[in-house]
């Protein structure tokens, strides 16, 4: 693993400590237990000094409640000292599967709620840590990240207000705009991106995909993905192509322009498999769209690769275009709530990123270089070497 040798040779900035939300639980339970591994494997003849007090535990999760009272409002607790603590808040605010009760009345919690429950576990730190670092993986308000005309900006001040509280790194992972950060300028703000996750999830449920050229294609759902296809067809060195949407900028429906149609533009598709990346599935209405036509078009096989699978409409429509053979498989990181269903469709991979947030983590807490982490081309390059071999 890249930047182990560094951690071996530099210091810790604190004791290390995570808070795991609950709407973050289960994941953050799965980078502990990495971090744990992680720590037991190195520095076995420094940790007598007192500057590695506390480096090695059983457990680096503390607990944080946000019990609410019968009106609906909360507090945020901590059961545990975090004093002079390196802190890593964790939250999902994506994570609808969690309730709470209004006057009698059940809710669901939205990202709202859980961005409250990070200011309440800020709160109540008050001040104490020695330095205190977000992880939000999906960025709360990422998609209201501009103006058009008299609106919000909510990402740029949901930013402004956590530094404001306090913080010191906010970290995420493939912000619908990375841009966002010009709001907070002077403070921490690192964009991870999971290409490697995800090649790593398709050849193991895809043991025969050929990656060149003349089998292989990747495809941008529309111009906002461009960036992450670019990349991808460039590391794996395959050819790339681009849908476009055109909307009836005449009529409003929802708040948005309605698509009117997808149109393609690139090489031809015919007989080949085709990987489709974007940052996103909401409904998920354009992606099987495009799915759809590449389909038609003669591809072989359609994979979708995407960070943040929210299914606001449900899997109907994913389970009808996968009996139909118009998508084969999709695959989705563990970065948000994933409801149990996902684990009995055939056609559905999970990339796992415990391990890389772990690592993610241990480099902030050496305050080492993160390079390595942000660029995986190298770690990209070796695990096709791998899969040729």
């Amino acid at each position: 693993m890249p930047n182990i040798k560094l951690m071996e040779s530099a210091l810790p900035v604190a004791p290390l400590k995570i808070a795991a939300l609950e709407s973050c639980r289960e994941l953050g339970e799965k980078v502990n237990d990495y971090i744990v591994r992680f720590r037991q494997d190195t520095l076995k003849e420094s940790l007598d000094s007192p500057l590695y007090y506390n480096y090695q535990r059983d457990n680096y999760l503390i607990e944080c409640p946000c019990p609410r009272f019968g009106s609906g409002e909360a507090k945020g607790l901590l059961k545990e000292s975090i004093r002079g603590t390196d802190l890593f808040v964790m939250v999902d605010v994506c994570n609808y599967s969690l309730t709470y009760t209004v006057n009698g009345h059940l809710n669901h919690m939205s990202p709202d709620d859980h961005f409250q429950d990070l200011k309440r576990i800020i709160s109540a730190a008050n001040g104490k840590p020695h330095r205190l670092n977000v992880i939000m993986p999906f960025l709360y308000e990422s998609r209201q990240h501009k103006r058009t005309k008299r609106e919000s900006l909510d990402s740029a001040l949901a930013l402004q207000e956590l530094v404001e509280m306090g913080v010191s790194n906010i970290i995420t992972f493939d912000a619908h705009d990375p841009r966002v950060q010009n709001s907070i300028p002077l403070h921490g703000f690192d964009n991870f991106n999971p290409p490697y996750q995800f090649m790593k999830a398709l050849l193991r449920a895809e043991p025969d995909l050929k990656v060149d050229k003349d089998h292989l294609m990747i495809v941008s759902p529309d111009e906002g993905a461009m960036h992450r296809a670019v990349y991808f067809s460039n590391v794996l060195g395959v050819n790339m192509g681009m849908f476009y949407k055109r909307r009836d900028y005449s009529t409003v429906v929802n708040g948005k322009n309605p698509i009117v149609a997808h149109e393609f533009l690139g090489d031809r598709i015919d007989g080949k498999d085709v990987i489709i990346v974007d940052d996103m599935i909401s409904s998920g209405e354009s992606m099987l769209d495009v799915a759809k036509q590449i389909k038609e078009r003669g591809a072989n096989r359609v994979f979708v690769c995407t960070c943040f699978g929210l299914f606001t409409e449900g899997f109907e429509k994913f389970d009808d275009f996968y009996n139909k053979g118009y998508i084969d498989r999709v695959i989705t990181t563990n970065l948000t709530y994933l409801p149990p269903v996902t684990k009995e469709k055939p056609y559905f991979v999970v990339a796992d990123m415990s391990k890389f947030i772990a690592l993610i983590i241990d480099s902030f807490n050496h305050d080492i270089t993160i390079g390595q982490v942000l660029d995986p081309t190298k770690k990209i390059h070796q695990l096709l070497e791998s899969h040729k071999a």
